[in-house]
């Protein structure tokens, strides 16, 4: 009705007025799922570091939205409040209108208007409370989460980054956050003297990610012993965090070969992954309850196997792994995606051990993630064959197996399952019960050649 439009329009005029993720026209470089992915990282790893840690929550938060997932966008609202007020209490208020400024923006796409009002008035309230001095200016929080914001989402917003945090520290000079943001950011953006780091360092001594990026720029005037020094307090202070590691990486990498580089640092991104991979198995059997974490090492390991393709895209082995993980976290379309790239490679590729990766993770994703048995066996074959005839164990038997299993436990005549199980014993060395099972498939599709080449095969080695 009328009066609702006019409500509508009201509150959206009201809404473009706040300073938050929904008015701040970010240029996302990245695609949504990427960007989640790295964002949950420096969640799960804020422990230890906590610069920006609430524009994380608020910008996933964001993010959320973009891609439809309203209550997820909710969720992590409500945790971005808490940690605010956790962190700063009688200090929070400041902090806060962001996050109720992507607060109201939510409610309003909700259409809950009245709730999207409330958190405009608050946001009212906190300005009357602590005015800027000019009507053009921000509370220097403000400043700082926008620096965090544009510098999180896209590389090319750096130079709106570094102004953003150069304002907050027009007003707070000597804080710590604002001096670190603006450190990393002038950093990244390849304009950062050692000043800037020192001065952030000083006032935040345990910054493990300063640290390192001092190293780095502390090789260039040759001060070795200092630039190892600070990787070591770096990695000592950080231990688990993959940003660390990963800028720890580089410097290392650095210091051996400047020619090899980037071969070199997509192997270590490689490494990296396996171990977060392990932790991830790890978690994995300690129950229901040990899901958070396994998500965690799960996230920490696409990313360095994201880092690692980035650097060197023919690194087909690194695009499986890549794949069935993105299955585990649910994209199934960007899964498949990625395993076509690995198809596509296959007939280029000269390491038969790659080429019966690519068979064995594309099986799994077909069996456990799509549900397509039929396709699945077809790549379970593949794998199990070549390794027969290399003497060597695989998995895939075991899959077979289950499979064939299954299949019979509904159907005593399933000819296809039947020949699965005589390929296993074959495999496993046990041609007496082999040929039963080939037997009995044969009963089941008297026409089929494949079987009928097996059995007389195994015949003549029984003799």
């Amino acid at each position: 009705n009328t009066s609702t439009s006019t409500t509508s329009s009201a509150l959206l005029s009201r809404l473009q007025q706040l300073q938050c993720h929904f008015t701040w026209d970010l240029d996302l470089d990245v695609d949504l799922e990427t960007l989640s992915t790295r964002l949950q990282i420096d969640i799960d790893f804020h422990q230890r570091q906590h610069e920006g840690e609430s524009c994380t929550y608020s910008l996933l938060a964001y993010v959320r939205h973009l891609k439809d997932q309203r209550e997820e966008a909710l969720s992590l609202l409500n945790q971005s409040e808490k940690t605010i007020r956790e962190r700063y209490g009688d200090e929070s208020e400041k902090r806060l209108i962001v996050t109720y400024g992507d607060m109201a923006w939510l409610k309003y796409h909700d259409g809950d208007f009245a709730q999207s009002q409330s958190y405009c008035q608050r946001i009212e309230d906190i300005l009357v409370k602590y005015p800027t001095g000019s009507s053009g200016s921000l509370l220097p929080e403000v400043y700082g989460e926008q620096g965090w914001a544009y510098f999180k989402v896209s590389r090319s917003s750096i130079s709106k980054a570094i102004d953003c945090f150069r304002k907050a520290l027009e007003v707070q000079p000597h804080d710590t956050e604002w001096n670190a943001g603006y450190a990393v950011v002038l950093f990244c953006g390849e304009q950062v003297t050692t000043k800037q780091l020192r001065f952030a360092l000083e006032i935040n001594p345990n910054n493990a990610a300063l640290q390192c990026m001092l190293a780095m720029k502390l090789v260039a005037y040759k001060k070795y012993e200092e630039a190892d020094d600070l990787v070591k307090k770096a990695l000592e202070n950080d231990p688990d965090n993959p940003h660390i590691l990963r800028h720890s990486g580089k410097y290392l990498l650095n210091q051996v070969s400047l020619q090899l580089w980037g071969d070199q640092l997509s192997s270590f991104n490689y490494q990296l992954a396996m171990c977060y991979k392990q932790k991830k198995i790890a978690e994995q059997c300690c129950g229901p309850f040990s899901n958070t974490e396994e998500g965690k090492w799960r996230r920490c390991c696409i990313s360095h196997l994201e880092e690692a393709v980035e650097m060197k895209p023919s690194f087909v082995r690194v695009l499986a792994e890549l794949a069935l993980l993105y299955a585990e976290e649910g994209d199934l379309s960007r899964a498949e995606e990625t395993f076509k790239h690995c198809l596509e490679k296959l007939p280029e590729l000269k390491e038969k051990r790659v080429c019966l990766i690519i068979h064995q993770y594309y099986g799994d994703f077909l069996h456990y993630h799509i549900k397509n048995e039929a396709q699945a066996i077809a790549h379970y074959k593949e794998v199990s064959y070549v390794l027969y005839k290399l003497s060597v164990n695989t998995n895939s038997w075991d899959e077979l197996k289950q499979i064939a299993d299954r299949r019979l436990a509904k159907n005593w005549g399933d000819g296809e399952a039947l020949a699965l199980l005589g390929q296993v014993a074959r495999a496993e060395g046990d041609r007496k019960r082999a040929a039963f099972f080939y037997e009995k498939a044969l009963n089941c599709d008297k026409d089929n050649e494949e079987y009928l080449s097996a059995l007389c095969e195994l015949r003549l080695e029984l003799q």
